[in-house]
């Protein structure tokens, strides 16, 4: 494929999602280029993304309940040895971390290790073998293979990555109100950082800590997202730029930089993780 397009053509189709939306002028309808995904804004949807990211977290449920359906007390399995021990890692991290009673936490944070990990495991795919497997059942259907987009790996959606980090956010909301109370959260942010004992003037410091707080709340999952992306599709363009080059470069280059991904891809779902249980816990704790 890198062959038959120009560089900045060959990045660009690999970087586009398989999209579906209203384009105006012409309705509903999948993308045919990236100009058309671009127009179609906040009315369109990414197919590729949704399928992947829901057919990985499918994944994920059945390995693990197939291997709680079959669990033995005696000498485990490769398989099952693996998920005790995944299992007791997350456990044990939220243990330290997490300092209130929600038995949601741990199900939650081993839901988002093993998911985010699976999505982006997608990364050590050859960049070039599903989008060309895409491209060619494409032309079966009459399509124009250049034009099909098929992105594999959804946390380098800021869809994907966002949308999870604002799932997130909606515990932390939740959570802080019901430990804190409504009037404990309004107050939260609004009397801190800044307070005085003149009530006059903890009423003008009212705007300015509101401001503060806010700002800090609404970075938690904005960061948590972008973060997220940024690596992963920053680990993807490095792999579509050595796909560009000569036979031997790719070989000699896409081996060092895979096995280092896959630190890179564990660590990801890591820091994620962590960082849900640490704000998980802010919102548990009454103290501020």
């Amino acid at each position: 494929m890198a062959g038959e397009q120009t560089t900045t053509d060959y990045i660009s189709h690999h970087l586009t999602n398989w999209t579906y939306g209203y384009l105006p002028g012409e309705g509903w309808k999948v993308a045919y280029t990236a100009e058309e995904a671009s127009a179609m804004g906040f009315k369109a949807i990414h197919l590729d993304s949704m399928l992947w990211s829901i057919g990985l977290g499918i994944v994920f449920c059945a390995i693990f309940w197939m291997v709680a359906r079959k669990v033995t007390s005696g000498v485990p399995g490769k398989l099952q040895a693996a998920v005790e021990m995944i299992v007791e890692f997350v456990d044990n991290n939220v243990r330290d971390s997490y300092s209130g009673t929600s038995k949601l936490i741990a199900p939650l944070a081993l839901t988002i290790f093993v998911w985010i990990f699976l999505m982006n495991l997608m990364d050590l795919l050859p960049v070039d073998f599903i989008p060309m497997l895409a491209g060619q059942i494409g032309a079966m259907m009459g399509h124009d293979p250049h034009h099909v987009f098929f992105k594999i790996v959804p946390t380098t959606d800021p869809n994907i990555t966002l949308g999870m980090s604002f799932s997130v956010f909606i515990l932390i909301l939740f959570y802080s109100i019901k430990e804190k109370g409504l009037g404990g959260f309004v107050g939260e942010l609004t009397l801190h950082p800044f307070s005085a004992k003149n009530p006059i003037v903890q009423i003008i410091l009212i705007p300015i800590n509101f401001i503060l707080e806010f700002v800090t709340l609404i970075a938690k999952p904005i960061s948590l997202g972008l973060r997220l992306f940024g690596n992963m599709y920053a680990g993807e363009l490095i792999f579509i730029l050595i796909a560009l080059m000569p036979f031997w470069i790719q070989w000699a280059l896409s081996v060092p930089w895979a096995i280092f991904h896959i630190l890179i891809i564990t660590l990801q779902a890591f820091v994620f993780m962590m960082l849900t249980i640490v704000y998980m816990s802010l919102a548990s704790s009454t103290e501020h």
